[in-house]
């Protein structure tokens, strides 16, 4: 069976930023940027971005387009004889049912709450009952595991009518709604009256405040944001690299997607720290900020129903752009390995992930008193953790060895790869970085989130 491709470079650019762009640009980026001091920590932010995500990125795209299979099948097909590289497959294709098992769960939310916003369930309700209302939908197993497989059926649904006609021609529509609503949205955020404190406290360097929290605590903070951002680790990237030709360099098109991701973050906080300023209201971070805070602020705005329901639209996108990039990786995984039509793969994968999905669901409600790290935790800090703090800093850093040791694929095959095609190319001057100090970098991340959550 002839590997599919996309139809379009465009199309690659926006897949792979819809994978990297998800909810935790808008509910973690602009909250952690304010915390650290504003403006200082982007800076921060951008430069590890540069010196640990994008080569990350190079060599996750750069197994995928050498190997033209899917997570498992690329080790088997460049590891060396005899090696045992192949493992990390399974454990990256475990990574992405582990991260869809909650993200349908949270995609849901956002429908929901489109929904509330369209419908105008929020007119004249109090900043407690704003905050009740995300409470009473927790609550209701019912409703969250209706909007759970309404996910699963949709994204299924778009990636069995083919990689370009379903996928990619979804994603491209969707991406192209998302970047413009959030211009709109921040435009109309940046002229509101008052607005303007809560820009300069977001984007102003304020080395004061920098200095409060600590530089290593920042530093830390902007480490963990930049490798986070690209979900690189679980060979959801790798996938997309599979199904591009050879006329790019890999280092180009890693920029290409790694200045979307920024904007999109750094948008999303032109969005809510002017809002927030502009009604006395402080910004928090994690669901609250997307639940109970925003729907407070578009309730005391001018229309603010549009403003809302647009940016609950924008919202869904930003989950489903993450959620249709995840299942083609899993799909083609079923594929490769078993031989299975798309249409099967999606239909034995809907039916897994549904179930999967349901402890997410429950643990909200019906199995609220399992707390896994203590009072007030539930499944999905679990599954994230698991995810988060184990699979992708561990899986990038197998990636890593990968690529630049003798006994994986090696420095001077990634080298070839990555530098195939015109534009920016990986200088050979930087082994010894990527060799020693990157993995370094990688494994402190590593022991320090496992540490700040024990």
């Amino acid at each position: 069976m002839e590997r599919e491709k996309l139809s379009s470079r465009l199309g690659f650019i926006l897949l792979s930023a819809g994978c990297a762009i998800g909810i935790g640009n808008v509910w973690r980026f602009p909250y952690i940027a304010g915390r650290y001091g504003g403006g200082a920590f982007v800076l921060f932010y951008l430069f590890f971005l540069a010196i640990m995500g994008l080569p990350v990125m190079t060599m996750e795209f750069a197994v995928g387009r050498a190997s033209r299979k899917s997570i498992i099948k690329s080790f088997h097909e460049l590891e060396p004889e005899g090696t045992k590289w192949h493992w990390h497959g399974y454990v990256g294709l475990a990574g992405n049912y582990c991260l869809m098992m909650f993200y349908t769960t949270v995609a849901g939310w956002m429908l929901y709450y489109f929904y509330l916003m369209l419908t105008g369930r929020f007119a004249g309700a109090g900043a407690e009952e704003v905050g009740q209302m995300f409470g009473n939908m927790l609550a209701k197993p019912g409703i969250m595991a209706g909007l759970m497989l309404l996910v699963v059926a949709v994204g299924f649904g778009i990636c069995s009518a083919g990689l370009q006609s379903g996928v990619e021609r979804i994603t491209k529509g969707m991406m192209a709604a998302l970047l413009g609503i959030m211009v709109l949205l921040a435009v109309h955020s940046l002229t509101m009256e008052g607005g303007s404190e809560g820009l300069a406290f977001y984007l102003k360097p304020d080395f004061d405040r920098m200095m409060e929290v600590g530089i290593g605590e920042t530093m830390v903070g902007a480490m963990n944001q930049a490798f986070f951002t690209l979900s690189l680790g679980i060979g959801s990237m790798a996938i997309f690299g599979s199904y591009i030709g050879k006329e790019h360099t890999l280092l180009k098109e890693s920029v290409n997607i790694a200045v979307l991701d920024t904007f999109v973050a750094i948008v999303a906080g032109l969005i809510i720290f002017p809002a927030c300023f502009a009604f006395g209201i402080s910004p928090d971070s994690g669901p609250s900020l997307i639940f109970v805070t925003l729907p407070n602020v578009f309730n005391n705005m001018a229309g603010g129903r549009i403003w809302g329901t647009l940016f609950f639209v924008f919202m869904s996108f930003a989950a489903f752009s993450t959620v249709l990039a995840v299942f083609e990786n899993i799909i083609s995984c079923g594929m490769d390995m078993w031989g299975l039509t798309r249409k099967k793969s999606c239909l034995v994968n809907g039916i897994l992930l549904a179930v999967l999905s349901l402890p997410c669901v429950l643990g909200f409600n019906l199995w609220s008193g399992f707390m896994p790290f203590g009072e007030g935790s539930n499944v999905l800090d679990l599954e994230d953790f698991i995810v988060s703090n184990l699979l992708l800093p561990l899986g990038s850093f197998v990636y890593l060895m990968f690529c630049v040791t003798k006994k994986g694929w090696g420095f001077d095959n990634y080298l070839k790869e990555a530098n195939t095609g015109s534009g920016l190319k990986v200088a050979r001057a930087l082994k010894i970085y990527l060799k020693i100090i990157l993995p370094a970098l990688i494994l402190f991340i590593f022991v320090k989130g496992i540490i700040d959550k024990f």
